[in-house]
């Protein structure tokens, strides 16, 4: 062994990023009695968007180990999704679903949340080192070799590990180092964003949904409005770039007038104090070459990021987790594991089931479906196990036969005279 070799630290996993999809799959791995190092490059609590939680996430925060401290946080309830098209709206509650699981979960603030839940996992022997990136990696060896630097002086030292997780989010340190990034399908589409203190007096406004508008006259166009349990509400705008042009550049301009042109949103926040800053993000939509390799994994939005408009990605961050965590497992107890049919496949099958979804949505026909008003219940609780998650459920027949499923239905439902718009 050299002298280098010697001031090299070594750890049996390290994991990039801190968010939820890193402190889940740090914790689980702890749970089992691994080493864990995570490398953030922020320091928490930090602001980041994807505020409101699906059902299917507690059950990893639960395997994790942090579902009590999440319960007692105080974060605002959420039982469902409603949606809402000019006057026409509807409702789907997370507690009626095709699929046993997670009911009720919450709309958190994803500073506070992910602080809580890198906490959580600190609590449970992870080891979280804030303001560190990862600047160069080596997956040549025999082990894998990081490179890292200290923000708050620019000091540099290096890791060697036996694997490493990526979950870096929007960041996708290792697509861009191992030069993973492949264009996504997805056209180009920008959020404008802010927090407003909302005043909100509507009695048709159900704090303990998520409200997702359609644009009256640009199907293509829509909105979130995400109530906390502080009397705010996130609340943003999701549009392709052809969309914004002729509007406003300033970002609280643009936003409002967005706004102003749905009446059930101009509605609901007529009271709105509008005293948080506006913020945008666009391009956000990813994919990669592949989902693992030697000595590596992608997790969550590190891999690949369809489309905010269901919340999936939280959901398959943290369901990337908890399958990456079992195979590390077991190969690192030494057996003979395959990560493309035990990881990357199965974690593919839902992600592709969000994807129909999110592509109905926009070519409307998941629309026609949301907002069709003789709907069998059976199907409602069907759909509704999507929205709440469980997209990996192939008992559900839209899950497992997601686009032909969709398509009939749609076509059913598009037969129905639809609003005005």
């Amino acid at each position: 062994m050299t002298l280098l070799d010697e001031m090299v630290e070594q750890h049996k996993v390290v994991v990039i990023g801190a968010g939820p999809s890193g402190a889940i799959a740090a914790a689980i791995l702890r749970r089992k009695g691994h080493d864990v190092l995570v490398l953030e490059r922020q320091l928490f609590p930090r602001f980041s968007i994807g505020e409101s939680l699906l059902s299917h996430c507690l059950d990893f925060i639960e395997e994790a180990g942090m579902l009590e401290a999440v319960q007692a946080a105080g974060f605002q309830v959420k039982h469902g999704a409603a949606f809402g098209w000019g006057e026409r709206y509807t409702e789907f509650d997370f507690r009626d679903t095709f699929t046993p699981g997670q009911g009720s979960t919450y709309q958190v603030r994803r500073a506070d949340f992910d602080k809580l839940l890198a906490d959580q996992a600190q609590a449970q022997g992870v080891q979280i080192r804030y303001e560190e990136e990862i600047i160069q990696v080596d997956f040549s060896g025999e082990k894998p070799r990081l490179y890292v630097r200290r923000l708050k002086d620019g000091s540099q030292y290096q890791i060697t590990c036996d694997f490493v997780l990526d979950a870096s989010g929007y960041g996708r340190v290792l697509p861009r180092l191992l030069d993973l990034e492949v264009p996504s399908t997805f056209p180009v589409r920008k959020a404008v964003f802010t927090h407003v203190r909302d005043c909100i007096d509507d009695p048709t406004f159900n704090r303990e949904k998520i409200l997702i508008t359609t644009h009256p006259d640009m199907r293509d166009v829509w909105y979130w409005s995400i109530p906390f349990s502080d009397g705010y509400c996130s609340l943003g705008v999701v549009a392709k770039d052809d969309r914004y042009e002729g509007r406003p550049e300033d970002l609280e301009a643009c936003l409002k007038a967005f706004v102003d042109e749905a009446p059930n949103l101009r509605r609901i926040f007529k009271n709105a104090v509008w005293d948080q800053p506006f913020r945008t993000m666009g391009g956000y939509s990813a994919n990669v070459k592949t989902l693992h390799g030697k000595g590596f994994a992608l997790l969550g939005n590190a891999a690949e990021f369809l489309d905010p408009v269901f919340s999936s990605g939280v959901t398959i961050g943290m369901r990337s987790s908890s399958m990456a965590a079992a195979v590390l497992d077991r190969q690192l107890r030494g057996e003979t594991v395959d990560w493309e049919n035990e990881f990357a496949v199965p974690l593919k099958r839902g992600v592709d089931t969000f994807r129909t979804y999110v592509e109905g949505w926009y070519d409307t026909s998941f629309q026609d479906v949301i907002y069709y008003e003789n709907a069998q219940p059976d199907i409602r609780r069907m759909v509704c196990s999507i929205l709440a998650g469980y997209a990996w459920d192939e008992n559900n027949p839209y899950v497992a036969d997601s686009r032909r499923r969709l398509r009939v239905l749609a076509e059913l439902c598009g037969t129905q005279e639809l609003p005005e718009k």
